[in-house]
């Protein structure tokens, strides 16, 4: 028996797989209709080859449930654009379009923050949604460039500590990101150490495990970048246990936010974690490829004015890696710089001394997209009617609900495991399934054909990601019902050929390494 119980557990089978017992957790869940602030595209819509929502047409055939919402599980790849992100883009556009340059400075009746000032319009929602302070969030960049910019800072290779640690499957551009940085300090990609599973047979990453890796190799370590949550297997790392237990041995730790923001709440102020970096088109529903966010903690974002050397030639106030300008006697950590990163009161007097805004913000290096902050503004806007604790408890209903549905196969053994961890605290909204060898292309070939979106990833992987923003039990229903029935056509398909680890327990708190 599971060491969690699950809270549908106990529901008879026939109510369970009923669609009105679906219906009845979304009516009795007042943040349902949080639905409604999104475009759900039609089976229609997603069937349709030309540009543009479906069009109805009387000379062509129409499908009979071309109409119907979409069951789309995909929130962990692309988040669904709400339905304020257009009215807020075509106010950016009327802006542009009508005050030409002034848009960057004019308060305008009715219509949004300044551009000049739309990147700190967006600090105080940002930082409620990751447990900061406004001063150390900022909306920039991209994640790759903003962890390339994080590190350029925090990592300080010495000769006697210059490795990286980094999660064994984190995702690739984390991997070349700071194989790139050890290549830029010339220093061999042998000092790249990667947390692997302790054996085959336990490809769950446990905390005492990674801790143990990091003890290990303190002693010659400089950095270590984490993601938050695994975006392969949905397993939701321990942020704060693990940031203290890297400060303990004197390690600077960032985390890859990707998959946590917008997703699971996060304390990275009282956490007291270094710096942290994200993407906003997943569970924050802003767009493909729009803006990023970082996360720079405000012991490492002081900007301070230099005190006159004291008797040893030091400074009174020069802590940590900060470092003294000549120019603007100030006092503030390295970082590669920007214009738009350099205080808002001098940035236009073009006198090429930078003087740092205090905080995130001074990391920041042009000036950012207006419209992909107007974007963002949009999603936020609609966090703003609930609270990221609120969400979370809705994202575990939803999940323990899609787990028992996956966990109750009816015929025999699933042709599948779930491969998230089952203990609810170590995953967000994202259930990983590992299919039998040879079934995926036959099961998407079908779901897909019946509406459903959900991510791949090859050879035979399932992600599945009921975001509680948008998602509902009844999509997760509709989904168990199409899903089960594509399993047990594609099994008479594709018989297995290979060995796979698929014969162990279905129930299981392992996770793909």
């Amino acid at each position: 028996m599971s060491k969690h119980p699950n809270p549908y557990g106990n529901i008879p089978d026939a109510e369970l797989w009923s669609e009105a017992f679906a219906r009845k957790q979304d009516e009795k869940d007042a943040l349902s209709q949080l639905r409604s602030e999104f475009i759900i595209p039609t089976k229609g819509d997603l069937r349709n080859r030309r540009y543009g929502p479906l069009k109805k047409s009387t000379t062509e055939a129409a499908e009979a449930d071309e109409d119907e919402e979409s069951i789309y599980l995909c929130g962990n790849s692309l988040g669904l654009q709400p339905r304020r992100t257009r009215e807020y883009v075509n106010r950016y556009l009327e802006t542009w379009a009508s005050k030409g340059v002034f848009g960057h400075f004019k308060e305008l009746e009715d219509g949004l923050p300044p551009w000049l000032h739309l990147d700190d319009a967006l600090k105080e929602q940002t930082a409620k949604l990751v447990g900061a302070l406004p001063s150390e969030v900022v909306v920039m960049e991209t994640l790759t460039a903003n962890l390339h910019l994080l590190m350029s800072s925090f990592y300080k290779p010495t000769a006697d500590r210059y490795k990286i640690i980094i999660e064994g499957k984190a995702f690739p551009s984390d991997h070349y990101a700071a194989q790139s940085q050890l290549a830029h300090h010339n220093i061999p990609l042998s000092a790249l150490v990667t947390i692997t599973p302790p054996s085959p047979s336990s490809p769950y990453l446990s905390t005492e495990h990674i801790l143990s890796v990091i003890s290990q190799h303190a002693a010659t370590t400089a950095l270590v970048l984490l993601p938050g949550i695994q975006f392969y297997s949905g397993q939701y790392f321990d942020i704060e246990l693990i940031t203290r237990h890297c400060h303990s041995l004197g390690l600077v730790v960032g985390w890859d936010l990707a998959h946590a923001v917008g997703n699971v709440p996060v304390k990275l102020h009282d956490w007291n974690v270094d710096f942290a970096a994200w993407c906003n088109y997943k569970y924050m529903n802003a767009g493909p490829g729009v803006i990023g966010g970082l996360f720079v903690h405000d012991h490492h974002g002081k900007v301070e004015d230099a005190q006159p050397p004291t008797e040893d030639g030091t400074h009174a106030n020069h802590t940590g890696d900060a470092t003294h300008d000549n120019d603007t006697k100030l006092i503030y950590r390295p970082r590669l710089s920007g214009w738009w990163g350099s205080d808002k009161n001098s940035r236009f007097r073009m006198e090429n001394k930078f003087v740092p805004i205090p905080g995130a913000s001074g990391f920041q290096l042009s000036n950012p997209s207006a419209l992909d902050m107007t974007s963002v503004l949009a999603s936020l806007d609609v966090f703003a009617k609930t609270d990221i604790e609120s969400l979370r408890q809705r994202s575990l209903r939803l999940t323990a609900y899609l787990e028992e549905r996956l966990l109750r196969y009816e015929g025999g053994p699933p042709p599948y495991k779930i491969i998230t961890p089952m203990k609810p605290s170590e995953r967000g909204a994202q259930l990983s399934v590992l299919l039998n060898p040879g079934l995926l292309d036959h099961i998407l070939e079908y779901i897909e054909e019946h509406g459903v979106v959900v991510d791949e990833r090859k050879p035979d992987v399932l992600r599945i990601a009921p975001a509680p923003l948008y998602n509902s039990f009844w999509d997760l229903h509709r989904f168990i019902v199409h899903f089960h029935e594509a399993c047990k056509k594609a099994v008479t398909l594709a018989p297995i050929t290979r060995k796979h680890h698929i014969d162990e327990p279905v129930v299981t708190a392992n996770v793909v390494a």
